[in-house]
């Protein structure tokens, strides 16, 4: 698009360096995890979805 070709490392560095951006990764769990709606769930609905409703 603009002719400019550049190595993965030279990217990586002007990311990192430059613009400080930084490599992120999700966390294990979501932070709205609602234990007891899951709990419900599997209790109330995953029974009445698995037998066919």
């Amino acid at each position: 698009m603009t002719g400019v070709k550049l190595a993965r490392a030279s990217v990586w560095r002007l990311l990192t360096g430059r613009l400080g951006w930084s490599l992120q990764r999700p966390g294990r769990q979501a932070v709205e995890r609602d234990e007891s709606e899951i709990a419900r769930w599997v209790a109330q609905e995953w029974p009445r979805i698995k037998r066919g409703r």
